[in-house]
């Protein structure tokens, strides 16, 4: 048994005997849930009777989605993880359903087994259809005790949608057993950030302004639009990626450590630190939007030709963020998101103070820097001022040198799970702790509404940017007029 099993034999007591996916036909299904879940049966880490079932608009039978299932499996899992398929593939079965049409819940009760037992659901539909959806659940009886449900973003456009979609829910589901999914909450290397704040001793009294000087938040997409067109150009940078993503990474650096690792107490801290974020101020916040250009040696259109129109959303957004708590005053959190960036990359850089007095001569020490990779490469770099080999009869040479630590290299033989595999068996065994609280989200939403006020009351339009390179160069003044430059 490894520790990732251990860890939840407290909550087997809930855990769902059925899993209902909604959308189980889309690609999210295929790309990420269907491949999680047959790994976490590989593993033995899903109760032996526990049933898959799928629905969506498509006619099938079981048999023809668990043909469906293999050729998803087969395409988007590795193969050496492919262990136990056929058992897996046995787990599902499926039923159509339109969720515009209330008659067919009945069926779809019938399916699951009708009320009563521990149900997970898992909600990956368009937002607009989720309150039709939960409707029709209770009326088929399925919103019972034992039943839980999980919501894919996006969770509204404002804050005004976002409480209009939980309002919805809430009629059916308490707070308890409502699982907000936020995928970046399920690496590896997210949750290793709160292991490396609260399990060693020594970075805790360092993780304050006194010590740290800022922190950088980067998150860099190479992709463009891809499939995502209609809902891109409605959401755009800052509600796609900083109202979700980076905001819930920013908590987490900021939080004050929790009473323990449960549900309750990790999601009160970073709600606090949510609440204590300054408002955005005229000069804080740059957009950008990508033209022409090329991406690894690619060349690629810009978003108005890829767009097919003209367009004011924008794909690049950097800002300049405070805490107003005790803990972060006075230090700057600059957050930076864009797509056609020169590389796919998320990571956290955490950069301390200078020294206070230098005792080398001559010599310039550099301060120490901590940076968590979270993708491609999940690994962590702390960089210290070591001796340069030699005589030095001159005095004493210094130079930075990096502590890396590689997190498959360090943990070799774990397999590197995907983030919803986490999530999933949280889901299924009602573990809060990886999810995002309704205050949590409003807090985000507050937040995000204010800076797009202050864009309309400024009159900000997105500035253009080469695809393949940093974003516009406001974005380096940004940082440049700090003294700061940008972690490339």
């Amino acid at each position: 048994m490894d520790v990732f099993t251990a860890q939840r034999r407290n909550f087997m007591s809930s855990t769902a005997n059925t899993l209902l996916l909604f959308g189980a036909t889309g690609d999210l299904a295929q790309r990420m849930l269907l491949p999680s879940l047959c790994a976490l049966h590989s593993d033995g880490l899903l109760e032996p009777d526990m049933r898959i079932v799928g629905t969506a608009r498509s006619e099938m039978t079981d048999s023809e989605f668990r043909n469906f299932a293999r050729g998803a499996l087969e395409k988007f899992m590795p193969a050496n993880r492919r262990g136990g398929t056929a058992d897996f593939l046995n787990r599902l079965s499926y039923q159509q359903l339109d969720v515009k049409d209330p008659a067919g819940f009945s069926a779809l009760a019938e399916k699951v087994g009708g009320p009563g037992g521990q149900l997970a659901i898992f909600l990956s539909t368009a937002p607009s259809l989720f309150e039709t959806t939960i409707k029709g659940l209770q009326t088929a009886g399925l919103t019972g005790e034992g039943s839980r449900i999980s919501l894919e973003k996006p969770l509204g456009v404002d804050l005004a949608s976002s409480c209009e979609i939980n309002d919805a829910v809430a009629e059916a589901f308490p707070e308890s057993r409502i699982f907000r999914i936020d995928h970046y909450l399920g690496k590896e290397t997210v949750q290793n950030l709160i292991a490396l704040r609260f399990a060693n001793v020594m970075f805790e009294p360092l993780w304050n302004s006194s010590y740290i000087e800022h922190v950088q938040i980067t998150v860099g997409e190479t992709v463009g639009l891809e499939s995502r067109v209609d809902f891109y150009d409605e959401a755009g940078a800052l509600r796609d990626m900083v109202q979700n993503h980076m905001l819930q990474l920013l908590a987490l650096v900021a939080m004050e450590p929790p009473t323990s690792f449960d549900a309750s107490a990790v999601r009160d801290e970073k709600v606090k630190v949510l609440r204590a974020l300054r408002p955005i101020g005229p000069g804080e916040s740059v957009t950008g939007q990508y033209r022409g250009g090329a991406v690894g040696g690619a060349i690629v259109p810009g978003y108005d030709e890829e767009l097919g129109r003209g367009s004011n959303t924008e794909t690049f957004v950097a800002l300049k963020a405070h805490v107003d708590n005790w803990r972060w005053k006075g230090v700057p959190f600059y957050l930076r998101t864009g797509k056609r960036m020169p590389r796919r990359v998320t990571e956290i850089v955490v950069q301390f103070r200078p020294i206070p007095h230098s005792i080398f001569n001559g010599t310039r020490t550099v301060p120490n820097r901590l940076v968590i990779g979270i993708q491609p490469e999940e690994n962590i770099t702390l960089s210290l001022m070591a001796k340069v080999p030699g005589l030095d009869r001159e005095g004493m040479s210094l130079r930075s040198v990096p502590l890396e630590i590689s997190m498959p290299d360090a943990f070799t033989g774990q397999h590197r799970r995907i983030a919803y595999e986490r999530l999933l068996l949280d889901l299924i065994e009602c573990d809060q702790t990886l999810f995002v609280r309704r205050d949590e989200v409003e807090a985000q939403w507050n937040w995000i509404d204010a800076i797009r006020g202050e864009w309309k009351k400024e009159g900000l339009t997105p500035k253009s940017y080469t695809a393949g390179s940093w974003g516009p160069s406001a974005a380096i003044a940004l940082t440049e007029r700090d003294g700061v430059s940008w972690h490339e």
